[in-house]
C-alpha cells in the first residue's frame, strides 16, 4: 500500500502553555517517526548504510489543528513521493491519535539526502536504498 504508519509518543515537555504540543516539537515527534521507517525499519532489511548519514535539506509543515497533549500515541503515516538518484522525499500525515479515523492535525514533507559523514558531502543511493524506498511510495506495496 505505500504507506509506513508508526506511533510515537508525545512527552510531557512538549506541551506549551495550552496544552498543545508546541510546533517545533511536532517537527522532533516526526523525526522519531522518519527514525522508525530509515534506521529501524531500514535495517531490518539490511540496509544499515541509511543509518550512517542521511538529512534533512527540506522541511515544510502544514498545522491543520492543535495537537493536544494527552499523554498517548499519535499516529504518523509515512510515504515517498520523489525519488532521485541522490535524494527523495518524504510526506507525513499525523493524526491526533491512534484510533481508527484520528483528525489529522499535521501534514508534512522532508527531502532527504544521504549523507557521507567521512567525506563530508552527499552520496547517492544504493540500489538496494532505492529498492527499499520505492517499495514505500504511495500507491507502491510496502515492503
Amino acid at each position: 500500500m505505500g504507506v509506513f504508519v508508526t506511533g510515537v509518543r508525545p512527552r510531557w515537555s512538549d506541551m506549551d502553555v495550552y496544552g498543545h504540543v508546541n510546533h517545533a516539537n511536532t517537527v522532533t515527534l516526526l523525526e522519531e517517526a522518519r527514525i522508525d521507517l530509515l534506521f529501524t525499519e531500514a535495517a531490518r532489511h539490511g540496509l544499515a548504510e541509511m543509518s550512517r548519514g542521511v538529512v534533512v535539506a527540506r522541511l515544510v509543515v502544514d498545522y491543520l489543528a492543535p495537537l493536544v497533549f494527552t499523554g498517548d500515541e499519535i499516529l504518523v503515516e509515512m510515504s515517498v513521493r520523489e525519488l532521485k538518484s541522490a535524494s527523495f522525499t518524504l510526506d507525513y500525515t499525523v493524526r491526533g491519535s491512534r484510533q481508527e479515523g484520528s483528525a489529522v492535525v499535521a501534514t508534512a514533507e522532508t527531502l532527504m539526502v544521504p549523507y557521507n559523514l567521512a567525506a563530508g558531502r552527499p552520496r547517492r543511493l544504493l540500489e538496494a536504498e532505492r529498492d527499499f524506498l520505492a517499495g514505500w511510495r504511495a500507491g507502491g506495496n510496502g515492503a
